[in-house]
């Protein structure tokens, strides 16, 4: 690490550990690429890059307020759960958004279940096994069994995690923008739902977004997180960031994650060109 600080009241630490929400998806997207010896199958582009047809999933349904059946909830069982969507379970298959980009964590969860085999998996499994691709040398885990959001971890284990892709040591390093799709469906046929502002056209990735609007985009790779964690690797995988807090958003149409955006973004930019923002 070349630089880091803390700001704010009731701030985390670098080494707090905090729900990452959408950062998970990264993890998992190395965990595949890893697995696979950077050779993907036709179902593991379509899976990460959300283009599956699997997009009735909500995280919601898959949170426990009983710890004990939180801890044994498996893969699948989460996959089945009906989804808190209005109707339906979280397998749902649409075959209306199959093809197309369609920001869900179903199309991961439908990997896990039907390619990959962990779908008898709880939290404590999850984390074995993705961690035998990944490494065990830096500390995560599942607070549920969501291979898209249900990740615990720290800045200073993440930044890890980040240095390990940047070091060559994951397969990631190399898969960082590849079979990216566009994203806007604005300016996108083929896309159909995204969280990232309609302002703003970014593609996505295995598993992470390239932050490559033509106007603001600065091509860096990232993975930010419903509840304000944000991780990313610039374009020229010489750096990486995290931005580490923890915030649920306050009602309709508060976005945590596109804030974490915003301030990294700027930290992002003064570190790289040496001028304040």
């Amino acid at each position: 690490m070349l630089s880091g600080g803390t700001a704010g009241g009731t701030m985390p630490m670098a080494s707090t550990q905090m729900l990452i929400a959408s950062a998970s998806k990264w993890l998992f997207g190395a965990y595949v690429v890893q697995l696979r010896n950077g050779v993907l199958t036709a179902n593991d582009i379509a899976a990460l890059t959300m283009r599956s047809g699997h997009t009735n999933f909500t995280y919601g349904s898959c949170i426990r307020v009983n710890p004990i059946t939180q801890a044994t909830e498996t893969v699948t069982e989460c996959f089945n759960a009906p989804s808190n969507s209005g109707s339906g379970t979280n397998a749902d298959f649409n075959p209306s958004t199959s093809g197309k980009y369609f920001y869900n964590g179903g199309h991961f969860q439908w990997l896990s279940v039907s390619d990959l085999q962990l779908g008898s998996a709880n939290n404590a499994a999850l984390k074995s096994a993705v961690a035998a691709q990944i490494g065990n040398d830096f500390s995560f885990a599942y607070d549920s069994p969501q291979l898209a959001g249900g990740a615990i971890s720290s800045a200073t284990d993440y930044g890890f995690f980040l240095r390990k892709i940047l070091s060559n040591q994951l397969r990631m390093h190399d898969a960082l923008g590849t079979n990216a799709v566009c994203t806007n469906p604005l300016t996108c046929v083929n896309a159909l739902s995204t969280p990232i502002s309609l302002s703003e056209s970014w593609h996505y990735s295995l598993a992470h977004w390239v932050e490559d609007d033509p106007i603001v985009g600065d091509g860096s790779f990232s993975s930010p997180g419903a509840f304000g964690f944000y991780p990313w690797i610039d374009a020229s995988k010489t750096y990486y960031g995290v931005l580490a807090r923890y915030s649920l958003p306050s009602g309709a149409g508060d976005s945590v994650a596109v804030d974490s955006v915003t301030c990294g973004r700027k930290i992002r930019k003064a570190w790289l060109t040496a001028t304040a923002q």
